[in-house]
């Protein structure tokens, strides 16, 4: 059970890191815009909280799943929960800011 939770903790990881690094970079590319861009910017800052808790859940998974069969199930349900939290947010984010689509 111990590598089961491993690898959904890594993937919950990296989908988590995945959107905060994506708002990062909307984030920046707003900021070049200057006054153009301060609406993206405002809502990028809107989503940060988002991002944020679900890199915390999934590290917190993390750190859960080196224990017993009971905390294994927890990480993983947090780290599922995480990644699915995640990885909606990050879709809603792409298809607000699509361009030419």
């Amino acid at each position: 059970m111990g590598l089961i939770a491993l690898i959904v903790v890594v993937v919950a990881l990296v989908v988590t890191l995945g959107h905060a690094a994506y708002l990062g970079l909307l984030n920046a590319a707003a900021k070049k815009k200057g006054a153009a861009g301060s609406q993206v910017a405002r809502d990028v800052r809107a989503r940060l909280p988002v991002a944020g808790a679900t890199a915390a859940g999934a590290l917190l998974a993390g750190l859960i799943s080196s224990g017993s069969g009971f905390a294994d199930v927890l990480a993983i349900l947090l780290a599922a929960g995480s990644a699915a939290i995640a990885g909606s947010a990050q879709v809603a984010a792409q298809q607000r800011y699509q361009i030419g689509r």
